[in-house]
């Protein structure tokens, strides 16, 4: 399992070769709702990503938590935070979400403004809270369906719509296509998100992958029940599971 945002990382050629392999799936969803056709191809997708993690993004988490102060670090999480801010404004109007897309602008515009380019999160002072969307969430909205489950590499848990989404979220990202050196800013602000965010989860998510009975199955659960509580199509969430987006500092 992965713990990358997955609103705030960079366009990759495995989303698309992902979405190849997805298609080519068959199979109904099991009694549980779970869609998994591609289980093995997802459990040796899993296993490289837990290893991924035990090699490179845990211990780089740890020293970055270690020695970064958490001022610094949630500074760094709000600049990133804030770039993603022009997705979520174009999906709430791809949405029709009317209020969501002026309630975010209002958001992007203030902690750009006052909040030194985001660095400072002034609008959430203000009552400005995120409303978050994506554009596997628009394609819900839409009413396409969730497809098979599958775990991207590097990106961890997902479905057919999820990547997708992710797919077109990276394309039409505007700060995904500038030039360096501004490239690097960003580049660098969502890799010290990531970090941050593996660090404030530690202790939840090395539970997960390194003590749970079956870390791929846990993660394959924990995704699909937060995901579709996310898009309202569950009533209530199970009070045990972990969500993976959840903000860590609870704003």
């Amino acid at each position: 399992m992965s713990l990358l945002r997955p609103s705030r990382i960079l366009p990759s050629a495995a989303l698309a070769a992902a979405l190849a392999l997805s298609a080519c799936a068959d199979g109904t969803k099991q009694p549980d709702g779970v869609y998994d056709p591609l289980e093995r191809v997802n459990r040796a997708t899993h296993s490289v990503n837990k290893g991924l993690d035990t090699v490179v993004l845990r211990p780089a988490s740890m020293a970055y938590g270690t020695v970064v102060p958490r001022p610094a670090r949630t500074g760094v999480s709000n600049f990133a935070g804030n770039l993603g801010m022009p997705s979520a404004i174009l999906n709430s109007v791809l949405q029709g979400r009317v209020e969501d897309a002026g309630a975010n602008t209002m958001r992007f515009l203030v902690n750009t403004t006052f909040g030194i380019g985001g660095l400072l999160d002034v609008a959430s002072d203000m009552g400005l809270d995120e409303r978050e969307a994506d554009f596997g969430q628009t394609l819900h909205v839409w009413g396409a369906n969730e497809g098979a489950y599958v775990e991207l590499p590097v990106f961890g848990p997902s479905t057919v719509r999820d990547a997708t989404g992710k797919l077109v979220d990276a394309v039409l990202d505007p700060f995904n296509h500038l030039e360096e050196p501004e490239q690097n800013y960003v580049i660098g602000s969502r890799v010290g998100d990531n970090l941050n965010y593996r660090y404030e989860y530690r202790g939840t998510a090395d539970d997960l992958l390194y003590n749970s009975a079956d870390s791929y199955a846990q993660a394959r659960l924990t995704y699909l029940q937060n995901r579709r509580y996310d898009l309202g199509q569950t009533a209530d969430k199970d009070q045990d599971a972990y969500d993976p987006y959840e903000d860590p500092y609870g704003n």
